[in-house]
């Protein structure tokens, strides 16, 4: 085996134009592919992240119910039916019951109730239409981490505040309004309030920002004229929020009501998410296996020029095994150089690319390094390189010497 590699390197040196051009090919075969899915994975990642600071895994509620039949009877010609869905109160009943019961299940993290408010922002002529949202302060920083996105104030000052209020940036600017200062609100129900600013977020996303604040759940409660017990929403956060389709599954049988985990919910995003994906898998895999060809087309002439020599090798005692190896040693060589290389210039493109600032709703490129992806494309590469060494030195490890001889 010894022998085998030092032939197999003397042919890697012998040929350094062909060994460039191969070792060229695979650099930019594996860098390609591992930034083209660093990349795949900073758009999930910051769209994952971008998405859950305002959305629940799970989300409870009650299901709106559209009238049966006024006749069970089948049999009659004629059936009274009025398909339109019943104007019935949406809402929990008995939440915190329900509230302890989610928490029970192994697999949630944070769970509580909420209240979902349309309302009016007013200060002088300005008014805006948005939507407050009534929940426990504490419970739900830990689930949308808002704190991280606080610009002004402190939620936790929410909770010390029940006439206290947190709005979104968009709210603020259009109103001219500082953490400390007053702002007027009407509910859908009529009710006037003035509370007062105790922090304001900014989540990127200039929709919500624009028409979303945060209340204690009391005070949501005040603003819909209804009493202590009111909860339109209980929100679930679970440990693998991949798995929320199976547990919202559970919930909905163990409560009673409609458990809706995020990816039903949200089909439209994650049919974007999906298409992204096999998008750019398609492309790094197509890059790849291009230069698995020119890899392969480069040794495959490698091993037509070395024709005599291994005709004199076999002559010489070495079997075909040998001769396979000589040439695996050759495109692991070749291969191992190419994917280090293409690691450190993946690595640059990422650098470089992390720096740089879109704005918007993203901020800075959404691209990191990625432990995983590399890795991936590490062991993709040598396999590949190995591949494309193995099926010529196959082929040429059958090579008749006596015929090579006579020619």
């Amino acid at each position: 085996m010894r022998i085998n590699r030092n032939i197999a390197f003397t042919y890697f040196w012998a040929s350094k134009r062909m060994t460039v051009v191969a070792i060229l090919g695979v650099l930019l075969g594996m860098s390609i592919f591992m930034f083209m899915n660093s990349m795949a994975a900073g758009f999930d990642r910051a769209s994952g992240e971008s998405f859950f600071k305002s959305t629940p895994h799970i989300r409870i509620y009650k299901d709106d119910v559209v009238s049966a039949p006024l006749s069970s009877d089948t049999t009659t010609r004629t059936l009274i039916i009025n398909p339109k869905v019943v104007p019935n109160k949406v809402t929990i009943e008995n939440p915190l019951q329900y509230v302890q019961l989610v928490k029970q299940h192994p697999a949630v993290t944070v769970a509580f109730p909420q209240v979902n408010c349309p309302v009016f922002y007013n200060n002088g002529q300005s008014q805006i239409t948005g939507t407050t949202i009534g929940f426990p302060p504490d419970e739900a920083n830990r689930m949308y981490n808002i704190a991280s996105y606080m610009v002004q104030g402190n939620i936790n000052a929410l909770a010390q505040n029940q006439n206290g209020i947190v709005i979104g940036s968009g709210i603020a600017d259009k109103m001219n309004i500082i953490t400390g200062d007053h702002i007027n609100i009407t509910s859908s129900r009529g009710v006037n309030m003035t509370l007062a600013v105790v922090g304001i977020f900014k989540t990127n996303n200039s929709k919500e920002d624009k028409s979303k604040s945060y209340v204690n759940i009391a005070t949501a409660q005040q603003m819909l004229k209804e009493n202590g017990v009111f909860v339109t929403d209980i929100n679930v956060n679970v440990k693998d929020p991949e798995t929320a389709p199976q547990i919202a599954a559970e919930l909905s049988m163990l409560t009673g009501y409609k458990a809706e985990d995020w990816k039903a919910a949200n089909e439209a995003y994650m049919a974007a998410s999906r298409m992204r994906k096999i998008v750019i898998t398609f492309i790094s895999f197509t890059l790849l296996i291009v230069s698995c060809f020119g890899i392969y087309n480069i040794l495959n002439m490698t091993v037509s020029q070395k024709i005599n020599d291994i005709a004199i090798l076999k002559a010489m005692g070495f079997n075909g095994r040998d001769v396979v190896r000589i040439f695996v040693y050759q495109a692991l060589a070749i291969g191992a150089i190419g994917v280090i290389l293409g690691v450190v210039f993946a690595l640059i493109l990422v650098q470089a690319l992390q720096h740089v600032y879109i704005g918007g709703d993203i901020g800075y490129f959404p691209i990191r390094f990625e432990p995983w992806v590399f890795l991936r494309g590490i062991l993709i590469g040598l396999f590949i390189t190995f591949l494309a060494g193995y099926i010529p030195a196959k082929k040429a490890a059958k090579v008749d010497p006596v015929s090579i001889f006579r020619k």
